[in-house]
């Protein structure tokens, strides 16, 4: 039998599920397949968070319109010969001009030796978007070695909990 009341909560538990799941874009550049690697495992650990991830190549986002509508970004690249690759350096010009300002932000990449690509662009997040960004960058040399399957995921698992935090 219907009841009215039923209706409601049933109403109301949706409304608070779908307010309540985060929306996340994760994109990245890859030049070997490491960084995509981290980026699927990161999206993997915003899903078991409970959030919803759109992951993306940098290349497939042609303007600032392609940036809107999430709650958090997760921006990946990884180090060759001591510096970011070029197209995440264009592409971070390009998100200069949307509104990230106090939205989550969340950096990582792949690297060989020193790794300076993650801690640039988790810089550029939080010193020239001004966004609210997770703990730190995450720096793996290989999503398969030493945790870094774990460490992936988890780090995505702490973009949902800040966004959680706002």
């Amino acid at each position: 039998m219907y009841k009215k009341t039923d209706f409601h909560f049933s109403l109301w538990l949706f409304t608070a599920m779908a307010v309540s799941m985060a929306h996340i874009l994760v994109a990245y550049a890859s030049r070997t397949g490491e960084t995509q690697a981290i980026a699927e495992l990161i999206a993997e650990g915003i899903r078991m968070a409970g959030g919803s991830v759109t992951v993306k190549k940098i290349s497939e986002i042609k303007n600032k319109a392609g940036l809107d509508g999430y709650d958090g970004y997760v921006f990946g690249a990884p180090t060759y010969h001591g510096d970011m690759v070029n197209t995440m350096k264009t592409f971070l010009f390009m998100a200069e001009k949307a509104d990230l300002a106090h939205k989550v932000g969340a950096a990582f990449g792949a690297f060989g030796w020193s790794g300076e690509a993650p801690p640039r662009i988790f810089d550029t997040m939080a010193h020239i978007y001004h966004m609210r960004m997770v703990s730190g960058p995450l720096l793996l040399k290989s999503a398969a070695l030493g945790g870094g399957l774990r460490m992936a995921q988890d780090y995505g698992k702490e973009v949902v909990d800040t966004i959680g935090t706002v």
